[in-house]
């Protein structure tokens, strides 16, 4: 019987506003790392509201749930081997925390990026239409604009999408994993 090292797995945490580019990264890199034979899953958190979150809103309590099912559906996958890649807005530090301490606990890599794009351009970029829905009075609790985000203090890499291409962070991301010895 021969036996194959097991593929080591981390969480990559993607947090900024949003469309700061965090689903775009996270996209390019999912595909680079396929490329090169890595087991990855890319948890969008758009996708994971929708089903694993349904019913859930926007307030303090809701956001801190959805990003609590997110963190657990990393880690486990982390832990078995994925690359499990989390573009997130998670506005909020002690919600990530948490997950970051579920991934301590379990011995997984966790590696947090903050995608830190000022709001002005997320505001231009507007993929959703969230930041216009916003300014005309239709939307309120938006992350960054009249709801809190709070960015991370200690991040293993910070992205200013505003002044690289998105191929460009996503290979600020994959030197991160390669220096550690992830990829």
């Amino acid at each position: 019987m021969t036996t194959t090292a097991r593929a080591q797995g981390a969480t990559v945490w993607l947090t900024g506003l949003p469309s700061a580019g965090k689903t775009t990264i996270a996209r390019i890199l999912g595909t680079r790392l396929k490329a090169e034979g890595h087991r990855v899953e890319v948890l969008d958190g758009d996708e994971v509201r929708r089903f694993l979150s349904a019913g859930l809103g926007f307030s303090r309590e809701d956001r801190n749930t959805n990003v609590q099912r997110i963190g657990l559906v990393a880690e486990v996958l982390a832990r078995n081997g994925v690359l499990a890649v989390v573009p997130v807005i998670a506005p909020y530090a002690d919600s990530r925390d948490a997950v970051r301490e579920r991934h301590e606990s379990s011995g997984t890599p966790y590696i947090e990026v903050h995608v830190a794009t000022p709001v002005e351009v997320c505001g231009e970029r507007d993929v959703k239409g969230l930041y216009a829905r916003q300014a005309a009075g239709r939307l309120t609790g938006l992350t960054g604009v009249d709801d809190p985000y709070e960015p991370p203090l200690d991040p293993a890499l910070t992205l200013e999408t505003h002044l690289q291409t998105p191929e460009e962070s996503a290979d600020s991301v994959h030197a991160v994993l390669a220096a550690r010895g992830l990829v």
